[in-house]
């Protein structure tokens, strides 16, 4: 059966079929029709309805945390090297203007800005992840004076909690398995 997203190819259909009997309508008048059995004042009206996004249609995609930064040295020293760290993108709308970047390490991304408005500095990120041991380890043979983060057993799981230079907390967690 027939639903409403179908309607272009029933006004189609019933334009062919009032042809074979040897009435003529226009498409415009044909999709009027149409509109009008499915309880819609107009086609334009119905059309709205066919466009709009369905609730399947809708797929949410990981979020992208935007974290304040105040000294382009101290962020790269950051989450480059002692976090490891890669520079996807950057950009400047010109010379002497606040920097903003995009860094990742396997599938985590985060956007670091020099913007004001961007974010407050401060903010936590929570970061679900496996191999928890392997970046503590990691993370204690750099040699980072002003971090050295330590393993914390949670009651959900491992936690690993870092700080950048600018008050914002990275917070990796590995999950009990259950």
């Amino acid at each position: 059966m027939r639903d409403f997203s179908d309607a272009k190819a029933m006004a189609k259909t019933m334009r062919a079929t009032l042809a074979s009997k040897g009435m003529s309508i226009s498409h415009s008048e044909a999709l009027e029709i149409v509109a009008r059995q499915f309880g819609f004042d107009t086609w334009n009206i119905m059309a709205s309805k066919i466009a709009g996004p369905a609730d399947t249609d809708i797929e949410l995609q990981p979020a992208i945390p935007i974290l304040r930064i105040f000294d382009e040295v101290k962020a790269r020293e950051f989450y480059l090297d002692f976090l490891g760290f890669a520079v996807d993108w950057e950009h400047r709308f010109g010379p002497d203007m606040p920097l903003y970047m995009q860094v990742s390490r396997g599938g985590l991304r985060l956007h670091l800005s020099e913007h004001s408005g961007d974010a407050a500095p401060g903010g936590t990120a929570l970061v679900f992840m496996t191999g928890i041991k392997a970046l503590h380890a990691e993370l204690q043979g750099r040699d980072y004076k002003y971090n050295r983060p330590g393993l914390e057993k949670q009651a959900w799981g491992l936690q690993l909690g870092v700080i950048d230079p600018f008050s914002n907390r990275l917070r990796f967690v590995e999950r009990n398995e259950s």
